[in-house]
């Protein structure tokens, strides 16, 4: 302890050791006292000595730290101090003023000291573990050591937490910490871990990390937060930047919605922070990387329709026009509007209908396009507006054709500034900046759309007083020509490669436009001699440019002119210029240094503007042309002509392949159809064959219930004819039974009606649906059904003959009533019994005529049934297909079974081949002189111990 006090505190008398000795003792210290304060003490030493003395004690103490961190985990004070040791040793601090060697320097030593940690990747878990410590401490020097390892060998440290279990989800955990000093930290080491990793990038999105940067950012003020704000920006940025799986869950999460509100901006837009400043612009790249042309097309266009539909395209536009917004900014927010727009109809259309607030209200692209052709607007600014209305037009024939409308003679507008007139402008103005951008704007406006193409054609201009106006066409040629001859004097290259790109645009895949370019006589001579002529350097560029133009009058010529048909052109190439010359000289465009960078990306971004040269869209053309241009200056008119008649055949075999597809495709769509109209009939039959069936199981119910209403209906007759003295409480009983019998019998016909009815119906659709007649019901079946029909019909015969019996008897209880009358008018009869006999005798005749009523209905019943017999006879015919069909599927289910019994079998051999060959490893372990027990053995055991617990039992 006093040693490490005057280390310390003060200095000791005597000789003081030099630092690498103190260094050693200290770590000697850590690695033998035994007591907690003793280690906590050396290491406290080590921490104040680790940055004047950092590679003393990098060398000697960072396995004595390392070593704290494992043991010591109880004391959070000795892990702090660990901690900001190696942090010490590692972290290249970057704020004190050096020069570059002795920075230099130190960043080896750093990365050095980084390996060397990192070689064991147990060391980096260990650091992972001690983050999960709450103690502020602990965590804040904790997080800081592993920002400073990712800065110095990121890869590496990336590869190790990856592998890690659950080493992403510990750091996702910073930002959930109360304490703003460790969150914000977090974020930085976030920033690092996710650089370059798209796996760590997918790991940390699904752990809810967007939801709760965007969190963070709302709370810290959006676009007029801190240096938070930023912090989080920028780990978006990383998560999101080429990173299409990341992007969809971005999109599907609804988080565009929530990036509306970052750019809500007030009237008065001055003063703002330069924090502001960059919170916006990184949330501009933000929305630019969810849309950006090298993600999928399908993505970027779902992302782009979000964008409409939440309102965050109508906020971008709001910025665009309004007033006091910083140059930075208000650039950055043109290249985002650009690529929301480009390629998307919908938002093209809200585009074209956005106006400037000015007065009069002016659309948004002339305003854009007004700053575009003025020099004395930024560069930047300049090629943000050419980029914005490359984007509006792209895929955008419906803009191509406005464009193109504000230049033709009827729309013509003298008392307003429209788009064609600023680009007519622009195009021959003396700013030669000018005239490139809008010769590319031009040129775009009539990228692929045949239609515009020969529609330009019809521009005409004014060039002075008392001249005839000349075409657009022939005023491009006319300054193309001038500008040759004032090259000598100065003229830029620039001017003329923007005309040249126009004009290659404008007359490629146009027969009718390279007619009238060859129309005007001076065209061609004027080409042929740039490109046979021998020019320096700068103007090589402009030789390619004229040999494509020629070679695009040679492959889109339809030899309308005598003077410059194919052939005529070729030979003029070969006697002027020479073949091989020709494509020498075709071949410095894509030679240029220039060409390669504008082949890259559609933006057009360039350091300065004399190397604004080519356009993106413009390279595509070349790579498109130039090969088939070199193939039809070399080919000669019998090749030429054979590659025609090639191409005919060719065409008439793709129209009969064509012609075959579409019949294939009718075909399949009828096919479909028809399936479709199978399975729901098929589905339809399946329904009625279950409501028949159901029906047929009511019928049975209902016949049921009729036998047994008839069996007690001849029960109580025959109870009514056994006692005359009870006949009055009989006959009320019968006439209740008749009651209900009447009532089940008059349902019974309605359900048979109704049934009937169906049956019709079903059976049509059902022989419609039937492919072939079904083959006959099984005698059996049928037997067995008109065997119980005949029964019916005999328990009818017998029933009816029991009613006439009981008529029979009824009449006979009536005569010999009549005979007691007349024989009781002789006799002294009482007034009362003979009044009883008259009234006995008029219920018995009323009776009688009710037996015979209902004698008569049951043989009109009886007809019935014999009729509906004849119709179960039919639907047990239509059921024979689905019988034969049941039969089937039981040849096929028995056909599986006997194949599952054989599967079985062999199983059964394969178990007893097994038990064989475990009896024989059992008898081998024996001769060895292994204890082994057999199964046997086991039973015979378990079945002596139960007999033993039997014995026990009895005796207790």
């Amino acid at each position: 302890m006093n040693f490490i006090r005057g280390v310390i505190g003060g200095q000791a008398p005597g000789p003081q050791p030099s630092g690498a000795e103190t260094i050693q003792k200290l770590c000697d210290r850590v690695a033998s006292s035994t007591l907690l304060e003793d280690r906590r003490d050396a290491v406290r030493a080590l921490k104040s000595l680790s940055k004047k003395y950092r590679m003393e004690v990098g060398t000697q103490a960072m396995d004595h730290l390392i070593n704290i961190l494992q043991t010591d985990r109880s004391d959070s004070e000795i892990l702090g101090y660990a901690l900001d040791t190696l942090y010490n040793i590692i972290c290249n601090d970057e704020e004190e003023e050096q020069d570059e060697t002795i920075q230099k320097q130190a960043d080896d030593l750093g990365a050095q000291f980084t390996e060397t940690l990192i070689q064991d990747p147990e060391h980096v878990t260990l650091l992972l573990t001690v983050l999960e410590e709450f103690d502020f401490h602990v965590r804040w020097p904790g997080v800081k050591l592993l920002t400073a390892l990712l800065k110095n060998q990121g890869v590496q440290v990336q590869g190790i937490i990856l592998v890690s279990p659950m080493g992403v989800s510990r750091l996702m955990d910073l930002l959930a910490d109360s304490r703003e000093v460790i969150r914000n930290d977090g974020l930085l080491l976030l920033q690092q871990l996710t650089k370059g990793n798209a796996a760590i990038q997918k790991i940390v999105a699904f752990e809810n990390a967007f939801e709760r940067l965007l969190d963070i950012i709302t709370e810290e003020g959006s676009s007029d937060g801190g240096i938070v704000v930023e912090d989080c920006l920028l780990l978006l940025l990383n998560l999101l930047k080429n990173n299409s799986s990341n992007q969809n869950f971005f999109k599907e999460g609804s988080y565009i919605q929530r990036m509306k509100p970052w750019f809500e901006v007030g009237d008065d837009n001055s003063g703002w922070s330069a924090q502001k400043v960059t919170n916006l612009h990184l949330m501009l790249q933000l929305v630019r990387v969810m849309v950006s042309p090298v993600n999928s097309p399908g993505a970027t266009s779902s992302c782009q329709k979000s964008m409409f539909q939440c309102g965050l395209l109508q906020q971008l536009c709001t910025i665009l026009m309004a007033t006091g917004v910083p140059a930075d900014i208000l650039t950055e927010t043109i290249n985002t509007v650009s690529e929301v727009i480009r390629g998307s109809q919908v938002n093209q259309d809200y585009f074209a209908s956005v106006n400037a607030p000015s007065n009069p209200p002016r659309p948004a692209i002339v305003v854009l396009l007004m700053s575009m052709v003025n020099e004395r607007q930024p560069f930047v600014l300049r090629c943000a507006v050419l980029y914005c209305f490359q984007c509006f037009l792209s895929k955008n024939q419906k803009g191509q054709g406005e464009i193109v409308a504000t230049l033709l003679p009827s729309t013509i507008d003298a008392n307003s500034i429209s788009a064609g007139q600023l680009l007519c402008g622009g195009l021959f103005s003396a700013d030669s900046l000018s005239n490139w951008c809008a010769a590319v704007a031009l040129a775009h406006a009539l990228q692929d759309n045949l239609t515009q193409k020969e529609q330009l054609l019809r521009v005409q201009l004014a060039t002075s007083l008392g001249k005839p106006p000349v075409s657009l066409l022939q005023q491009c040629t006319n300054i193309l020509s001038q500008g040759d001859k004032i090259a000598r004097r100065g003229s830029k290259v620039q001017t003329r490669v923007g005309l040249l790109m126009l004009l290659c645009t404008w007359i490629s895949n146009c027969p009718i436009a390279v007619t009238h370019f060859l129309h005007n006589q001076e065209n061609v001579p004027f080409l042929t001699a740039q490109i046979s002529e021998n020019l320096g350097e700068d103007e090589r560029l402009v030789q390619g440019l004229c040999a494509l133009l020629l070679g695009i009058c040679i492959y889109y010529n339809d030899n309308s002119l005598e003077n410059y048909t194919k052939e005529k052109l070729k030979q003029l190439i070969e006697k002027r210029i020479g073949k091989e010359n020709f494509v020498e000289k075709l071949g410095f465009i894509t030679k240029h240094e220039l060409y390669s960078r504008a082949a890259q990306k559609p933006q057009p971004v360039f350091p300065s503007p004399e190397q604004m040269l080519f356009d993106h869209e413009f390279t595509r053309l070349v790579k498109e042309l130039e090969g088939v241009i070199t193939k039809a200056v070399h080919k000669s008119s019998e090749e030429e002509k054979k590659e025609e008649e090639v191409k005919k055949t060719l065409e008439q075999h793709d129209n009969i392949v064509t012609q075959y597809k579409d019949l294939i495709r009718e075909q399949d769509a009828q096919i479909q159809e028809l399936k479709e109209q199978v399975a729901s009939m098929s589905s339809q039959n399946e329904q009625m064959q279950a409501t028949v069936t159901q029906q047929l199981s009511q019928i049975q119910q209902h016949k049921d219930q009729y036998n047994i209403l008839k069996l007690k209906l001849g029960k109580d007759n025959q109870s009514q004819s056994c006692s005359q003295g009870d006949g009055s409480q009989v006959n009320g009983l019968q006439t209740e039974e008749l009651t209900q019998l009447k009532e089940e019998v008059e349902e019974l016909r309605k359900q048979h009606a109704l049934l009937q009815t169906l049956l019709k119906d079903k059976d049509a659709l059902i022989d419609s649906l039937r492919l072939e007649a079904a083959q006959p019901v099984e005698a059996s079946a049928r037997g067995s059904e008109n065997t119980e029909l005949l029964k019916e019909l005999e328990v009818l015969r017998s029933q009816s003959q029991s009613q006439s019996v009981e008529i029979d008897q009824l009449k006979t209880e009536k005569q010999e009533l009549v005979r007691k009358a007349e024989a009781g008018s002789s006799d002294t009869v009482p007034s009362s019994a003979g009044s009883l006999d008259t009234a006995k005798l008029a219920e018995l005749e009323s009776r009688l005529t009710a037996q015979t009523t209902e004698t008569q209905r049951l043989k009109e019943e009886t007809k019935s049934l014999v009729k509906s017999r004849a119709d179960l006879e039919q639907q047990l015919a239509s059921a024979t297909s689905t019988v034969a069909i049941l039969q089937t599927e039981k040849s096929k289910l028995q056909t599986e079974v006997q194949e599952s019994k054989k599967e079985q079998d062999d199983l059964l051999m394969l178990l007893a081949d097994q038990d064989q060959k475990i009896h024989s490893l059992k008898l081998k372990l024996k001769d060895l002189g292994e204890t082994v027990e057999d199964e046997d053995d086991l039973d015979t055991r378990d079945q002596t111990d139960d007999d033993d617990e039997d014995e026990d039992d009895d005796e207790d």
